[in-house]
């Protein structure tokens, strides 16, 4: 699997072959550090100092390389794709290598790093379900009002949480329907691709 760089990213790119390979394994250092710790323009400010550049070209450098790398690592590409979608930038193959050794070094501290930012969201257990129908009431004699309760059990960081609902059968038929329509949209081709690459 390719990777599909927009053009923004790949201007952002662009300043990697203008500077030392000595710079760019420190840009990807860099890049690493700021999805550990977030940004620090202090670090931006004193490469760009150095590099005689602006303080915005390097952060949209090293934001660039952290694009690429951390794109890389959450779809875990081969060595061979990585290649190939770096070719696509036209960078020497002195660069070329580096950035897949950059990325080789990285991907799995990278995908540790990612999976600890990831929400930890519940997840379902088990659902218990009861419908009640209440026929009649010391005022009135011939009523059918039916209501249904669920008992619903996530699972969150390993402990069991417990969510009673109760609804009456229309809205529960409503509700459905709109699960079954998130459903069908979820197999549509723009969503596959949202979330392929949220994955």
């Amino acid at each position: 699997m390719l990777l599909d760089l927009s053009e923004e990213h790949k201007e952002h790119l662009a300043f990697l072959p203008r500077v030392d390979s000595a710079v760019v394994a420190e840009f990807g250092r860099i890049a690493v550090e700021f999805l550990r710790r977030g940004a620090n323009p202090k670090i931006y400010e004193g490469a760009a100092r150095k590099l005689s550049v602006s303080t915005d070209t390097v952060q949209h450098g090293v934001e660039g390389l952290t694009y690429l790398l951390t794109e890389s690592s959450k779809l875990l590409i081969s060595e061979l794709d990585f290649q190939d979608s770096v070719f696509v930038l036209g960078f020497s193959e002195e660069l070329n290598k580096l950035l897949l050794q950059l990325y080789l070094d990285n991907r799995k501290e990278i995908r540790t790093i990612l999976s600890e930012l990831a929400p930890d969201l519940p997840s379902y257990h088990s659902l218990e379900w009861r419908l009640d129908v209440q026929l009649a009431s010391r005022s009135l004699r011939q009523q059918i009002k039916p209501s249904v309760t669920i008992k619903l059990r996530l699972n969150q960081n390993g402990a069991h949480t417990t969510q009673v609902l109760q609804t009456d059968p229309a809205t529960l038929v409503r509700l459905v329907q709109q699960l079954e329509q998130a459903l069908e949209e979820m197999k549509t081709n723009h969503c596959r691709r949202v979330v392929r690459n949220v994955k």
